[in-house]
């Protein structure tokens, strides 16, 4: 979890006191701060008090379907989740009942909720959906922040401006290509793979994607394949029913079902393993799966976006992904440049995020000197937008004037080799060596977590909580 600054403010609304508590506790423990409702007016009260500004904006809600009015249905619980919607488009909300049933889940995706939890829930399913959608949550919310302050964006060649989903920074010419694919391919239904380098955007073009197209008001959901084992792949994805497994204690909707009607993004799709390609191949061709435990056959509506950082031709040629499941993701590529060949694109994607952090920290700076924009243009960026976002934080925590200064950035000096930095591993806190060490085997091996986890001799789902924590 990000430092306390920057901790998620989440809403729990559910009548039962015990429940509230639990999840206070649960969520406190991980770093959320947390505001209770016990009924859907408390609940409203408190968005409402989030959008008028009082410093407490609410980064995701995880609201009970069912109160005391009708204890049973969800349709209270489901009211409340239209009208958060309408209050605030951007707020991901997760529902949660007792009363589980596919009818139920459905109709609140088709509302607008992010995801869907059962209770009893479990405790790393529900902090791992939480974690997915505080992040797509803020980023929906930087995307239309930036809109409002930075009208040079080139919606038009985007096909932006009348869909009301995130947009892009793409004032560069390099960025042109993607901007026309978006807009010519944006509102097919055809398959979509998004390439580039870490943190140059991949989820945000696919938002953007989803966003024009005539799915857009359907679900959008998110799978980080590349984190999913063999023993989850299945359940995620597809779904199971009650005792399929000793844990299976209710049935599950998988994502497939969630998506229903929507866009479905796989992330890291290159990370999935063989026996899981096969598995994902059989219902791209067929739109076809049976939820784990069960024999009855399903069908389902949806559109497959998917993203990496690997080069998916040489993985092919390297026996390591099929080529058949690639023709069905890559109906149409959209390459995402990485920042160093765009940097005209530097000096608006900084000031974005100067102005979002300085709110968040109610710090005063409101731009960068003449130094520290030549600097941020001559630095190549490795880590891409991310890296820069990080960059820009950094400056407006150190800075105590009213411009950012080259200083308050923490760029690597000119010049300085990545061996000279990296000789002195002993000199290091422990946790920069793991940082340094873990880029250094995904450069190795072109960004494939797979290869770099056994390399490392890590299991993969332990590389990625590493990735995580250390924010690459």
């Amino acid at each position: 979890m990000s430092p306390a600054a920057e901790s998620p403010r989440v809403l729990v609304a559910d009548d039962q006191r015990d429940v509230r508590e639990a999840l206070r506790l649960l969520l406190k423990g991980e770093g959320y701060r947390i505001e209770t409702a016990s009924s859907p007016a408390e609940a409203l009260d408190l968005v409402a008090g989030a959008s008028a500004g009082s410093g407490r904006e609410l980064d995701a809600a995880l609201v009970d379907l069912n109160y005391a009015r009708d204890t049973t249905s969800g349709r209270e619980g489901l009211d409340l989740l239209a009208e958060l919607r309408r209050r605030d488009p951007h707020l991901p909300v997760v529902v949660m009942t007792a009363w589980a049933s596919v009818e139920v889940a459905v109709e609140a995706m088709r509302r607008g909720a992010r995801d869907f939890v059962e209770k009893p829930w479990d405790n790393q399913r529900l902090l791992s959906i939480l974690r997915t959608q505080v992040e797509l949550g803020r980023a929906l919310r930087r995307g239309e922040r930036l809109a409002a302050e930075n009208r040079t964006l080139r919606e038009d060649a985007a096909g932006e401006g009348d869909g009301g989903g995130p947009r892009l920074i793409a004032q560069s010419k390099a960025m042109e290509p993607v901007l026309e694919l978006i807009a010519r391919v944006g509102p097919s239904d055809a398959n979509v793979l998004v390439t580039g380098e870490n943190g140059t955007g991949k989820s945000l073009v696919a938002r953007r994607l989803h966003a024009v197209s005539g799915r857009a008001a359907q679900p959008l959901v998110t799978v980080n394949t590349g984190g999913l084992s063999d023993t989850l792949f299945e359940s995620e994805l597809f779904g199971h029913v009650r005792g399929a497994f000793t844990d299976a204690k209710s049935d599950r909707i998988g994502r497939f079902e969630l998506a229903a009607g929507g866009t479905l993004f796989l992330d890291e799709i290159a990370n999935v393993t063989p026996s899981q390609q096969a598995k994902l191949l059989h219902v791209l061709e067929t739109g076809e799966f049976e939820r784990v435990g069960s024999s009855r056959t399903r069908r389902v509506d949806v559109r497959v976006l998917s993203a990496t950082n690997a080069d998916l031709d040489a993985e092919v040629a390297a026996g390591r992904f099929r080529q058949d499941l690639l023709f069905r993701l890559k109906t149409v590529e959209i390459p995402i440049p990485p920042l160093r060949e765009r940097p005209e694109d530097v000096p608006a994607l900084a000031a974005e995020f100067l102005a979002r952090h300085a709110r968040h920290y109610r710090k005063r700076p409101r731009g960068f000197t003449d130094e520290a924009l030549a600097a941020m243009l001559a630095y190549p960026w490795p880590g891409n937008v991310r890296e820069l976002d990080h960059a820009v934080e950094r400056g407006v925590l150190m800075t105590r004037g009213d411009k950012i200064d080259v200083p308050d950035l923490g760029l690597p000096a000119p010049g300085a080799a990545a061996a000279d930095r990296t000789a002195r591993l002993e000199e290091m806190p422990l946790e920069e060596v793991e940082r340094v060490l873990i880029r250094k085997a995904l450069a190795r091996f072109d960004g494939n977590v797979t290869r770099a986890a056994e390399f490392l001799g890590l299991s993969r789902s332990a590389l990625y909580r590493r990735l995580e924590k250390h924010e690459i």
